[in-house]
């Protein structure tokens, strides 16, 4: 029976990164994956393929503004679809190459199979061959992901009411596609097909899409994407979601207990995601599980079997590929005697729409929740001359600063580069910055960056100089 210092189970960013750092602080280590691709869902069906598709819907919804630029474009300008659906392949290809050269170089052993605890110390590996063997791990770290939810009553067929999977990977540009939720998933995928060419109709349960974050974010995305063309049903309930033929209806209940019908051609569930640990036998192992499906954890990450951790989309907190390799170091620090931390409050959200957002610390709802006096400084993209010479004109950068202390508490941003941006953001609040330390940094001109000083510079006595 082979012997390892640390197994994870998982292979996604929060498992192949946890193995690498095991691997340098000096562990033997060993990574299971259920599937024969490394890279769980964020390099496989999520992350990496959706920007994949964004950044090639971009280039063609830029063509129609080539004009504006002195470039004319003569003839018919045309979607492949096909060729676009096998670069973004040949993107998550070469990404989950370079996850297998990373094991190799750091000398971990990688098994291919389904993952299921023996006992607190061994693990079963059942592979696609129908054999099977089991290895003994010292410690061992969870790190199985998350997969799409749905809604009970709604039957998924992968054909015409589908999740991101299939979404990332359809053989047509739907006419009408209804996309149930609007969070960020739903959203990107969404002005992707739209930007092909199809008519979009997002229907959210909640008074507004991208819930979660800063609600000035989201009143100004939904103003940008319904200029680009998008439909937004907010504050409905959907009852039913049927296939008919080559058709997907779809009913909502408004606040009024109207009802309305959306006949589409697909139908996109992007209701959330749910934590997987399906097959993984956690109770042979002791493990608690959560109500909620989760993986229950301390602050050091640690399950209640000692020698046990879990880490990612299958542990409370932000279902984000970033937060789940800072928590895979983490472990692995924590295992070599290290002392590492994480502040979660510190960990950024992106939507990758264009314009793009992006957001870290409290939001107003929180900070008015909370009762804590902050103060605001705002200042808008079309003010920038880096954005009028590209014509990004759309968006903000926000910052919320503590009423007497002046410290960071917050950035909301929505704009061209935001996702870049948003790192300045979380270096200042890290560092504790007040919003004056920001507004007396030196910021390259012209650049978007520029936004973020000027913000400083408005939360700072209303100081902005441009606007």
């Amino acid at each position: 029976m082979s012997s390892f210092d640390v197994v994870i189970i998982g292979s996604g960013p929060g498992g192949y990164v946890s193995a690498i750092r095991c691997a340098q602080l000096g562990f033997k280590t060993a990574i299971i994956e259920k599937y024969n691709s490394l890279g769980g869902t964020c390099l496989n069906v999520g992350c990496i393929p959706s920007k994949a598709l964004l950044s090639s819907s971009h280039h063609y919804a830029e063509i129609k503004h080539f004009a504006d630029h002195g470039i004319e474009v003569s003839g018919d300008v045309k979607i492949n679809l096909e060729k676009m659906i096998a670069r973004k392949q040949a993107v998550v290809d070469q990404t989950v190459g370079g996850i297998n050269y990373l094991m190799d170089k750091n000398k971990i052993t990688v098994f291919n199979g389904l993952g299921s605890f023996v006992d607190a110390t061994h693990i079963a590996i059942a592979k696609e061959d129908g054999t099977s063997e089991t290895i003994e791990a010292k410690y061992t770290v969870i790190a199985t992901g998350s997969k799409p939810s749905s809604l009970p009553f709604i039957k998924i067929d992968k054909e015409r009411i589908i999740t991101s999977t299939e979404a990332l990977a359809l053989k047509e540009v739907p006419k009408h596609l209804v996309i149930i939720g609007g969070g960020v998933i739903g959203i990107e995928l969404g002005q992707v097909y739209l930007r092909l060419g199809a008519q979009v109709s997002v229907v959210e349960f909640m008074d507004r899409i991208i819930p979660g974050m800063d609600s000035s974010l989201s009143k100004e995305l939904t103003k940008v994407l319904k200029k680009q063309g998008m439909k937004f049903y907010v504050s409905h309930k959907v009852k039913s979601v049927e296939r008919n033929g080559d058709a997907v209806v779809v009913q909502a209940e408004n606040a009024k207990g109207e009802t309305i019908t959306l006949e589409g051609d697909y139908s996109l569930v992007s209701v959330g995601r749910r934590p997987y640990t399906d097959g993984l036998n956690a109770d042979k192992a002791g493990v608690k599980i959560s109500d909620r499906g989760q993986v229950e954890v301390n602050d050091h990450l640690q399950t209640n079997v000692p020698n046990i951790y879990a880490i990612g989309d299958v542990v409370r907190g932000a279902m984000l590929a970033h937060k789940a390799e800072e928590e895979g170091t983490m472990v692995a620090e924590i295992l070599a005697g290290q002392k590492p931390h994480i502040d979660y409050n510190l960990i950024p959200g992106v939507v990758y729409t264009w314009p793009e957002v992006a957001a870290v610390g409290q939001t107003e709802e929180q900070l008015k929740a909370s009762g804590v006096e902050y103060k605001v400084g705002s200042f808008p993209f079309k003010a920038l001359g880096r954005a009028r010479a590209s014509g990004d004109l759309d968006g903000f950068v926000k910052i919320l600063a503590d009423a007497k202390t002046d410290e960071v508490l917050g950035v909301h941003m929505i704009g061209a580069r935001t996702a870049d941006l948003i790192a300045e953001a979380v270096t200042a609040m890290e560092f504790k910055a007040s919003a004056e330390d920001i507004s007396r940094m030196s910021h390259a001109h012209p650049t978007f960056a520029e936004a973020i000083k000027e913000a400083a510079l408005a939360a700072t006595d209303n100081r902005a100089l441009h606007v």
